[in-house]
């Protein structure tokens, strides 16, 4: 019976964490990862600008790439309080090595200018509670104020997309 007890006491304790992992608003910090050169990087523009935030397995590199390219094309997600850029998540893509995908962010940014850090041992995840990240594509929103205003993961559906869009509106 205490067993029994034990077990469901676990169980809620672990849904309320997801739960209250995933409420927003919330409050979360700047965080030190690496730039692509191995050396410590703040998030840039923390506290300046709104931040709109890539968090990519490399493993999953290309699920919502047709979204990212969209972004690019149709600028609906640039503004002048708005900041974006990537952060590849390498923990947790074991098969990819650090240089391998430190080699190919370098040359995506050569292309489109844009920044990319290093996240090698899930600070980000880890420091914001994002939860199970692996072979995830992470997209953020991240307010001046320091709170996450928008947060999904995954393969994003039509409506995941309009209802970032809604959002992105309110911090360009």
């Amino acid at each position: 019976m205490k067993l029994k007890k034990m077990v469901m006491l676990a169980a809620f304790a672990c849904a309320v964490s997801t739960a209250a992992a995933q409420e927003l608003p919330r409050k979360v910090s700047n965080v030190e990862v690496l730039d692509l050169e191995g050396k410590p990087a703040k998030l840039p523009h923390w506290g300046e600008k709104n931040l709109m935030i890539f968090y990519v397995d490399p493993d999953r590199h290309k699920q919502n790439e047709e979204f990212t390219e969209e972004l690019e094309q149709n600028h609906r997600a640039q503004g002048d309080n708005l900041y974006g850029f990537g952060v590849m998540n390498l923990k947790d893509a074991p098969f990819v090595p650090n240089g391998m995908a430190r080699n190919m962010a370098r040359k995506r940014t050569e292309k489109n200018g844009a920044t990319v850090l290093a996240d090698q041992d899930r600070i980000l995840s880890t420091a914001w509670q994002l939860g199970d990240c692996n072979n995830q594509f992470v997209l953020m929103i991240v307010s001046k104020e320091g709170e996450l205003v928008f947060l999904r993961k995954g393969e994003l559906s039509e409506a995941d997309k309009e209802a970032f869009y809604e959002v992105i509106e309110q911090y360009k």
